[in-house]
């Protein structure tokens, strides 16, 4: 009995085993979806989640132009750029947006909920969106995540 110790161990990138995992975006809601991509994506849901090292998973996402928005939100909710010069702020509503450039609307989402600093952007990386159906990442044999 003199010797216990209950060391909490930290897990670092030769710890962390890295899955990929796909998703489809049809008739999801954005909002929700992109909260549980996003907390996959930091590693959450993993039994060695540690705050200060990206030890999430990586996430595939096809179909992004059928994703769903609740109440008024494609005609409500606006998306905002701005050029850096005088008059230079557009704003686009969600329908516009997803017509012209639907995987930017997922993308968008999912960066909010990201930590702002470098490790959140480490962990945005391992996001890809796609429109269709289709998506290069065969190779990596990805699991089928359904909410």
């Amino acid at each position: 009995m003199n010797t216990l110790s209950f060391k909490t161990k930290s897990a670092n990138d030769a710890t962390v085993t890295r899955d990929w995992h796909i998703v489809d975006a049809t008739n999801l809601t954005l909002g929700r979806m992109s909260a549980k991509i996003a907390s996959i994506l930091r590693g959450k849901n993993k039994p060695y989640y540690t705050p200060h090292t990206d030890c999430g998973d990586f996430i595939i996402v096809i179909n992004a132009e059928k994703v769903q928005l609740t109440g008024n939100k494609w005609h409500d909710k606006e998306y905002l750029t701005y050029s850096g010069y005088p008059g230079g702020q557009k704003a686009e509503t969600a329908k516009e947006l997803i017509n012209r450039r639907p995987e930017v609307v997922i993308e968008r989402a999912v960066k909010g909920m990201l930590p702002k600093n470098r490790l959140g952007r480490a962990m945005y990386k391992k996001l890809f969106v796609y429109a269709g159906a289709e998506h290069p990442h065969t190779a990596q044999k990805p699991k089928s995540l359904t909410f």
